[in-house]
């Protein structure tokens, strides 16, 4: 027997909650790039299997359900925070920060917030934190998915600015490639110069910031 990928929406609807949302992120871990978060109502009505866990799914299984739940949604919200605010404040705070612009994004606003993780948001609404979320709530599978196709996106953008350093590939990850290419390049300006791996380059980066300002 599988997974109720509703239970938790017909858990809020019981409770007589209909505009129910799911909340998650993508892009915490990469040296480079926003992290981006998407907010997803779904209806009770909503036809589309497969939706899960973005990471299980492949590009082009994401891409074929990110045009079906743009299609199908009730609404659907971004928050998008960029490596300059990542370097201010730390990692977990511009997640937050993201997913509370997304939410906020929502047109109309939610009634629930089922959001992906340990951690609520400090937001004035009705919410329910799930760890792993995105493979057991089908709101948040969704919004997972919406999450990762705009931020890699974004990263395929990105590459046209920075080619040397083969954001359309890994969209900012610390794969072998990235990490050659930061010792060899120094940083761009849309890397995170306060992640490990980045900041022991930072000053070599500022060096040859000409290269990127051209």
């Amino acid at each position: 027997m599988g997974i109720d990928q509703w239970r938790f929406e017909n858990q809020a609807r019981q409770s007589g909650l209909t505009r129910i949302a799911g909340v998650d992120e993508a892009g915490r871990g990469p040296l480079a790039g926003p992290v981006v978060s998407a907010a997803v109502i779904l209806p009770f009505s909503f036809p589309i299997s497969g939706v899960t866990d973005s990471k299980k799914l492949t590009p082009k299984k994401r891409q074929v359900l990110y045009h079906q739940i743009y299609e199908h949604a009730d609404a659907i919200g971004i928050g998008i925070v960029d490596s300059g605010e990542i370097d201010r404040t730390n990692i977990l705070k511009a997640s937050l920060l993201s997913m509370v612009m997304a939410v906020n994004n929502l047109s109309p606003l939610p009634e629930h917030v089922l959001v992906d993780g340990i951690f609520g948001l400090p937001v004035s609404l009705s919410q329910e934190a799930i760890p792993k979320g995105d493979a057991l709530s089908i709101s948040i599978g969704a919004a997972s998915i919406i999450a990762k196709v705009t931020r890699d996106s974004l990263m395929e953008r990105y590459h046209d600015d920075y080619p040397a350093f083969g954001f359309a590939v890994h969209k900012g990850y610390p794969t072998p490639f990235h990490k050659e290419a930061i010792r060899c390049y120094g940083c761009s300006p849309i890397h995170r110069k306060s992640f490990k791996g980045v900041k022991e380059w930072a000053n070599h980066g500022q060096f040859l910031s000409d290269i990127w300002e051209k």
